[in-house]
């Protein structure tokens, strides 16, 4: 398992650099002039110019690339142009608060997308697998966006039933768990519906196994058999889902932070990029890289649990 491992984290460093890469080209793409912004509206050209050179902006992109990369791996991002404050210390702000969201989302929304799978499975063909399979394309077919605003719409606006603005401390709080709960449930509402897929689709492949059909000829209660030989095996491609869909719940998070004004990574990222803040956007993109990276490390170590077939 550890070989496997290290093995997996050394094809990461490619996949690193090129996210690093990309988000610094995308980057200057975007409208505005930093030197300016940071300037302001009053100054004059010459300043702008001196801002410029400060900065090394003037110099070619292929040298502000390579200087960007020596600084990250000293472990320097460098400072806010808007806030002068570390980039790190702003990112280790908000790495706490998505992480947060992260955890709200996932420890109910997968459960429930592995039971209404396994429901389905079981009752192929009847009333309620057509009914699960429904729902499941909605939850995939709606973009969260507009979830969360039907959220903030109703359950927090409308019936004030829940707040819908910032967050109020941590989750293991009362006022946390309030004010996570919208977000949480926007993420997860659309986490279901893949999970419930995958899981009905890999429980019906097992259903069908030699040492399914052998577990009942033995007597086993048909529960025993689900849980124990079905669910068991049919969750190594439903953890595969997840790995893959992580960088789509990352994305969903930078949506839903946005939304809900829940002081998370993603939201940060999106302010950085709208003021042409370049060290904590790119921070920030580097951060949302390396979470990626460690959810499918992460997974990796989960398919050794379930199958060790895979550690060796």
């Amino acid at each position: 398992m550890g070989t496997h491992l290290i093995h997996r984290a050394v094809l990461s460093v490619p996949v690193l650099f090129g996210v690093l890469l990309l988000g610094f080209m995308l980057l200057q793409l975007v409208p505005g002039d930093v030197a300016q912004v940071i300037g302001g509206p009053q100054a004059t050209p010459e300043v702008v110019e001196q801002i410029r050179r400060d900065l090394g902006l003037d110099r070619p992109l292929v040298v502000q690339f390579l200087l960007y990369m020596g600084r990250v791996l000293r472990g320097d991002l460098g400072y806010s142009m808007i806030n002068n404050t570390p980039v790190i210390s702003e990112l280790a702000d908000a790495i706490g608060p998505t992480a947060e969201l992260m955890i709200a989302c996932l420890v109910w929304s997968v459960p429930i997308g592995i039971a209404l799978g396994t429901v389905a499975a079981v009752n192929r063909g009847n009333l309620l697998d057509r009914l699960i399979i429904a729902v499941s394309v909605l939850g995939v077919s709606t973009p969260v966006f507009f979830v969360g605003l039907m959220l903030i719409m109703y359950a927090g606006y409308q019936w004030e039933l829940l707040p819908f603005l910032g967050r109020a401390g941590p989750l293991w709080t009362r006022e946390g768990l309030a004010h996570i709960a919208l977000p949480a449930l926007t993420l997860g509402l659309i986490f279901i519906g893949p999970v419930a897929r995958m899981t009905r689709t890999a429980a019906l492949e097992v259903m069908n196994a030699d040492y399914v059909r052998t577990a009942r000829a033995k007597g086993l209660a048909e529960r025993t058999v689900i849980i124990r030989h079905v669910l068991r095996n049919a969750l190594i491609p439903v953890i595969t889902l997840i790995g893959l869909q992580a960088g789509f719940l990352l994305g969903g998070a930078v949506v839903t932070e946005t939304i809900f004004s829940w002081p998370g990574v993603g939201r940060l990222a999106v302010g950085a990029i709208l003021a042409r803040d370049l060290p904590l956007a790119q921070g920030s993109i580097l951060v949302l890289a390396v979470s990626f990276i460690v959810i499918n490390l992460v997974v990796d170590v989960l398919y050794g649990v379930l199958d060790p077939r895979v550690a060796k």
